[in-house]
C-alpha cells in the first residue's frame, strides 16, 4: 500500500498548520515531519499535533529569504526521512501556508509512481547572475521594490547579463551541467530522494558553488535532477494553485488567498494550494479544512 512522506517548512500560525497536518492524515499512509524556523521553534514546538504519524525536527535553521538556510532545512527534512528507514513511495516538501484544496492526491500518485513533479525552466543567460556572482549576505535578503540594495541587485544582473562580473562565484561548476530554475515546492519518489542525498554527499563542490548564490532553493534540486537520468521523470508542475500579484513590486510573489478565490482555486484542479494566512482570511481555510474530506479524523487522536 502506498505511503507519503510530507516534509513541511514552518514558521507561524500552529493553529492553521494543525489543519493541514490533518489533512494529510487524513488521506491515509501517510506521516508528516515538520521544520519550525529557529526563530519560531521555543514558541511553536509543544503546539504542534500529537500524533504517532507526525515527527517535529529537533534541529532547526534559522531561515531566510534568498538564503541557502532554505535548502538547509529541506535537506534535514530529507534526511530524516530517510532515516526512519520507511518505504515511502513519494516525498512532498510543502509549507505551513499551504492546504489541501482537492481530494484524491493518493489516488493520483498511485498512478505515477515515477514521475517527479516539479516546476522548472532552464535559466536564460541574463539570468545565470542569480548563481553566477557571488552574493553577499547582506544581499540576499526580501527588501522593497526601490530599496537601494534591491537596486544594486538588479544593476549587478544587468551588468553580468552585458558579460561583467564584479564579484564571480569562484566556486567550480562543470561546464557541461545546465541550471534550472522554479519554484521550491515538490513531490517526488524515495529513490529520488536518497539519490540527491548520495550525490550531495559524492560531490561536495555542489552544495559549495550555491552556499552564496540568490534564492538557491528555486535551483538546486531541479538543478540535480534535471543533470541526472532521472530528468525524463521531470514533469513541469508542482501541483500548487498560485495565484500571482499584477502590481510591479508583487509580481514574483504569490499573494495571499481569499474567500474570493475559492471558485479559481477549485477551477484550477490543483491538489494545493497557497499563499493561505489565517489572520488574513481565516474563511477561506475554514472552507477548505471543512469541504476537502478529512477521512479518518481520529489519527489525529491517536
Amino acid at each position: 500500500m502506498q505511503r507519503t512522506a510530507f516534509i513541511l517548512q514552518v514558521h507561524n500560525h500552529p493553529e492553521q498548520v494543525n489543519k493541514f497536518i490533518l489533512q494529510l492524515l487524513g488521506s491515509k499512509q501517510a506521516d508528516v515531519y515538520v521544520h519550525i524556523d529557529r526563530k519560531s521553534y521555543s514558541d511553536m514546538k509543544d503546539k504542534i499535533v500529537l500524533n504517532s504519524n507526525v515527527k517535529v525536527l529537533e534541529e532547526s535553521v534559522d531561515i531566510e529569504w534568498g538564503d541557502i538556510s532554505q535548502v538547509e532545512a529541506t535537506l534535514l527534512l530529507l534526511k530524516e526521512v530517510v532515516l526512519s528507514g520507511k518505504n515511502y513511495d513519494f516525498v512532498c516538501l510543502r509549507s505551513g501556508q499551504d492546504l489541501l484544496v482537492n481530494d484524491g492526491f493518493k489516488e493520483f500518485l498511485m498512478t505515477s509512481r515515477n514521475n517527479i513533479y516539479m516546476g522548472y525552466r532552464e535559466l536564460s543567460h541574463s539570468e545565470l547572475g542569480l548563481v553566477k556572482i557571488q552574493w553577499p549576505k547582506i544581499m540576499r535578503k526580501r527588501y522593497a521594490n526601490y530599496h537601494p540594495i534591491r537596486i544594486l541587485r538588479r544593476v549587478l544582473l544587468t551588468l553580468y547579463s552585458k558579460g561583467i562580473n564584479i564579484i564571480p562565484n569562484r566556486n567550480p561548476f562543470p561546464d557541461e551541467y545546465s541550471i534550472y530554475k522554479g519554484s521550491q515546492w515538490f513531490t517526488m519518489p524515495l529513490e529520488v530522494v536518497k539519490y540527491i542525498l548520495n550525490f550531495l554527499q559524492e560531490n561536495t563542490w555542489y552544495y559549495s558553488f550555491f552556499e552564496n548564490t540568490l534564492v538557491p532553493d528555486e535551483s538546486f534540486f531541479q538543478t540535480i535532477v534535471m543533470n541526472s537520468h532521472y530528468k525524463t521523470d521531470m514533469v513541469n508542475n508542482n501541483l500548487f494553485y498560485l495565484k500571482w500579484g499584477e502590481a510591479l513590486n508583487e509580481r514574483n510573489s504569490p499573494q495571499y488567498l481569499r474567500k474570493d478565490d475559492i471558485t479559481a482555486i477549485e477551477n484550477s484542479n490543483m491538489f494545493f494550494a497557497r499563499k493561505f494566512d489565517c489572520k488574513i482570511d481565516n474563511e477561506i481555510v475554514d472552507y477548505f479544512v471543512h469541504n476537502i474530506s478529512l477521512k479518518d479524523r481520529e489519527l489525529a487522536h491517536s
